[in-house]
């Protein structure tokens, strides 16, 4: 079983080594081979063989784009686990100070100051339920 793991971690590593590495040179060679290609059609027509290649560079290129958006992104969350939420003590006040400017501590009732979570969450339970009830 573990000289199997062995030759899987080659074969990935030999994978990888053929998908991703090097990959701004290889996007630039294709670059360079569009360019070519556009640029000999501004003079002759293009063959059905040439624009076909083109296509196909094309494809590659995108492809390419995406595999390297996707090592950013893995990266970029690696990096995020990593070293955690740099901001988490910010974040943390804003959405306290939310809590606290949506919080309502007082509430006027008949001319009566109502104070407190429980007396508070009734009066306003009561003044909504009697506004609300079918006459």
């Amino acid at each position: 079983m573990k000289e199997k793991l062995k030759l899987i971690k080659l074969a990935l590593k030999e994978w990888h080594h053929r998908h991703s590495k090097n990959i701004p040179a290889r996007n630039s060679s294709l670059r360079d081979r569009i360019s070519a290609l556009e640029f000999k059609g501004e003079s002759v027509v293009l063959l059905d063989e040439d624009i076909e290649e083109m296509h196909g560079f094309s494809e590659e290129l995108f492809s390419l784009s995406r595999i390297n958006s996707s090592i950013y992104w893995q990266q970029s969350w690696m990096q995020w686990l990593h070293e955690g939420d740099v901001n988490s003590k910010f974040f943390h006040n804003i959405m306290s100070s939310r809590s606290h400017r949506n919080a309502i501590p007082l509430f006027l009732v008949d001319g009566v100051l109502v104070e407190g979570v429980d007396n508070v969450r009734s009066a306003v339970y009561n003044s909504f339920s009697s506004h609300y009830q079918p006459h």
